[in-house]
């Protein structure tokens, strides 16, 4: 299939390119797009693929008056996967409400909000080659060592859905700016914030044509109308060249750039 990313991105940037559709597990040797969320997408990208319908849903593998074993695939969204754990009234997606994009692409990035990550409830992933348990994955922040497609994950998640974290939460992601954007631009160093030092130097608000870093918060850049990619990686690579000459921090992405 063929996909604009310059509407299919919430970034808005990028041109058409053919995506693959896997509709059945396989050993894909491109990268699986997701959502397209976190995403910019270079003007000649490698090999591209997205999960097909058959990876969209929430299976209930066990269930009682404790907990729920849930599989998901893949391609579910993640507005989906919390809906449902607020009807069953389970608790440990609630920072899910305000985060965009598919399972496959939060297992990625080990989305999270404050302290709740996608990894806290996994019990394993399913890839081509089988089932790999949590514990034999090196989750960190924002990270996620597996390079091969996954396509199902399993998650035991306990009753007690926690309504006041959930408002606690979804207040935390209506204080970012809106617009077209990709998220935050970098990973949080160590001990600091990357948009406070973004903001040191200088750059909140700094434009290139239409991309610009916000000057609302400094470590999301928004696409005003019609940004390009050379635009978007010029403030990019101007926030971290300036943040390390100025404070010896080297910022690591948390955008993705294919």
């Amino acid at each position: 299939m063929i996909i604009d990313f310059k509407k299919y991105s919430s970034v808005k940037i990028g041109s058409q390119f053919e995506v693959e559709v896997l509709e059945q597990k396989c050993d894909f040797d491109g990268f699986l797009i997701g959502g397209a969320n976190n995403l910019l997408v270079s003007n000649s990208p490698k090999k591209l693929g997205i999960l097909g319908k058959n990876f969209d849903f929430i299976e209930i593998l066990e269930k009682n008056r404790e907990f729920y074993i849930l599989k998901i695939g893949c391609a579910t969204k993640s507005s989906t996967m919390y809906r449902f754990a607020k009807e069953n009234k389970l608790a440990g997606f609630e920072f899910l409400s305000k985060i965009p994009g598919v399972l496959g692409g939060l297992l990625k990035m080990n989305a999270g909000l404050k302290d709740e990550n996608i990894s806290k409830h996994l019990q394993s992933i399913e890839s081509f080659e089988g089932e790999i348990p949590k514990q034999n994955i090196a989750f960190k922040y924002r990270f996620n060592p597996l390079q091969k497609p996954m396509f199902s994950a399993k998650f035991k998640l306990y009753f007690g859905f926690d309504a006041q974290k959930d408002t606690i939460l979804k207040n935390t992601r209506d204080n970012q700016p809106q617009g077209a954007s990709f998220g935050s631009i970098f990973k949080n160093p160590s001990g600091d914030f990357a948009g406070r030092l973004i903001e040191a130097v200088g750059l909140k608000g700094f434009c290139k044509n239409d991309a610009m870093i916000s000057d609302k918060h400094a470590n999301f850049l928004i696409n005003k109308k019609n940004a390009s990619f050379e635009d978007a990686i010029y403030l990019i690579e101007l926030a971290r060249k300036r943040v390390f000459e100025e404070f010896g921090v080297r910022l690591e992405n948390e955008v993705i750039v294919i």
